[in-house]
């Protein structure tokens, strides 16, 4: 603990820190003008001076019941759907009535005269004689015995139509334009040696694209990169499309 001096019996003046002014928004007028810019005069405490009511518009008897909608028959939800009312104790059945009819020759006739019915096919899976129906089960071939099986469907034979009826167009206007001279087809000469030049170049430039350098770190290297596998592209499918088609027509 610090020893006592003189010095504390000289009275200290009490210093009391000042406050940071209020902050005031400069947004204070905008936010105020907004708040009651759209309010009536009248929104919750009702209108600020209430009109006086005519003679004509007095309060009449009745004025101020709810209006009922007009009375229409009660129908419950389910009533199509409900069985017929029972019918009443004095409705009566007719009583007495007598047939000729022989039952027993009826049902005898019906059952000599009538096809058997064929047993339904089953199959045992297990040894303990569990059985289950053939005809779900796939084992039995039935697609074959159809009168449609093996003949083609009407979808691909009209599809075929439409395939044929296109080509006759096309070989139609092919016709038409080397009538006129504007066409030509490629022999299988010229076919092969546009191949055979498309293949090497596509060579050339696949061997400059191997002796490139492994890291493009340079625009300069990946341009050149892009360049080269963007050609090669182009050529595979040049290649590709002359493999594919026999015969290349070009114009004039």
């Amino acid at each position: 603990m610090d020893a006592a001096t003189v010095y504390d019996l000289i009275p200290v003046e009490e210093y009391k820190a000042q406050k940071p002014p209020r902050h005031v928004s400069k947004f204070k007028l905008n936010v105020k003008q907004e708040h009651t810019e759209h309010r009536a005069k009248h929104k919750t405490m009702g209108q600020a001076n209430v009109p006086v009511p005519t003679t004509d518009e007095y309060l009449k008897k009745r004025s101020k019941e709810p209006v009922l909608p007009d009375k229409t028959e009660f129908k419950y939800p389910d009533e199509d759907r409900r069985r017929p009312a029972v019918p009443p104790k004095d409705n009566t059945p007719l009583m007495g009535l007598k047939t000729n009819k022989n039952f027993i020759t009826t049902n005898a006739v019906q059952n000599i005269t009538s096809v058997p019915k064929a047993p339904q096919k089953i199959y045992c899976d297990t040894r303990n004689g569990d059985k289950n129906f053939l005809e779900p089960s796939g084992l039995e071939p039935k697609y074959i015995h159809k009168k449609e099986y093996g003949d083609t469907p009407k979808y691909l034979s009209k599809r075929k139509e439409e395939m044929q009826k296109a080509q006759e167009e096309y070989d139609a206007y092919i016709a038409e334009h080397f009538r006129r001279g504007a066409m030509r087809s490629l022999t299988d000469e010229e076919r092969q040696a546009i191949l055979k030049g498309l293949q090497t170049n596509w060579e050339e430039i696949h061997d400059q694209y191997q002796s490139l350098s492994v890291v493009t770190d340079t625009a300069p290297k990946k341009n050149r990169k892009e360049r080269m596998e963007a050609e090669m592209k182009q050529l595979e499918r040049d290649i590709e499309t002359f493999e594919r088609h026999k015969v290349i027509y070009i114009a004039n």
